[in-house]
C-alpha cells in the first residue's frame, strides 16, 4: 500500500533515516505511529527463548507495515528492524485517522491491504503447521516469486539458507539437508551455492 508522501508529510508525517540493522520498534512497545517505506526494506520478526528468530514478514519501498496494533490500540507482537538503509515516513495515530477519514480511498486500501495479509498469514500457517520441510520451503520460494511478480522464470533466491530457515521455522541444517534433496529432484539449482528457483 502507498500512501502519497506528500498527503502523509502534509498531515504530519516525518521522514525518517535508519541505518541497515537499526530497529525501529520493539515486540511489546505501545503502537503509536503509521510507518511507510519511502527508500530500503524493513523486516518484522519474533526471537524465541532459545534466540531463535521468526522472520514474519519483510516489507519494501512504498509498503506500510506494524498497522495492527495500531489499529486496535494493542503493543506490536513483533519487532521491526531495517536490513537495509531505509527512509520511512511515521504518522502519529490520530493523523492517520484523519487522514482516513478524508480520502475514503486510501481508507479501502487500507482495508484491502490488511485482508491480503490475514489471507497470507492463514496460507503460511497451514503451510507451516501441517507440510513437510520441502513444502515449506517451496511455499517460501513460491511466495517471494508472487511477491516480485516473477512466477513464470527461474531467478536466483537472495536469501541465504539462514533466512529461509528465519522464514520456514525450520532449522538452518533441515533447509540445507531439504535443499539438496530437492535438487536431486530437479525442483531447485544450486549455481556457486546460491539458490535458483
Amino acid at each position: 500500500m502507498f500512501i502519497d508522501s506528500d498527503i502523509l508529510i502534509t498531515w504530519g508525517g516525518i521522514a525518517k533515516k535508519y541505518k541497515k540493522g537499526e530497529f525501529i520498534f520493539h515486540e511489546g512497545e505501545h503502537a503509536r505511529f503509521f510507518h511507510q517505506i519511502i527508500s530500503g526494506t524493513i523486516k518484522m520478526f519474533n526471537t524465541n527463548y532459545d534466540g531463535k528468530e521468526f522472520t514474519q514478514a519483510e516489507f519494501g519501498t512504498g509498503e506500510s507495515f506494524g498497522e495492527p496494533p495500531l489499529f486496535i490500540d494493542e503493543t506490536y507482537p513483533s519487532t521491526a528492524v531495517a536490513t537495509h538503509d531505509s527512509v520511512i515516513i511515521k504518522v502519529s495515530k490520530e493523523k492517520l485517522f484523519e487522514i482516513l477519514d478524508e480520502y475514503p480511498a486510501i481508507e479501502r486500501k487500507i482495508i484491502t491491504v490488511l485482508a491480503r495479509r490475514i489471507y497470507n498469514k492463514s496460507i503460511t500457517a497451514s503451510e507451516v503447521i501441517n507440510n513437510s520441510p520441502e513444502t515449506r520451503i517451496l511455499a517460501f520460494l513460491n511466495a517471494y516469486k508472487k511477491k516480485i511478480e516473477c512466477v513464470d522464470k527461474q531467478l536466483e533466491i537472495p536469501y541465504t539458507r539462514q533466512e529461509i530457515a528465519n522464514y520456514t521455522g525450520l532449522r538452518v541444517e533441515t533447509v540445507i539437508r531439504t535443499l539438496i534433496k530437492m535438487q536431486t529432484k530437479n525442483l531447485v539449482k544450486i549455481v556457486n551455492r546460491k539458490l535458483v528457483y
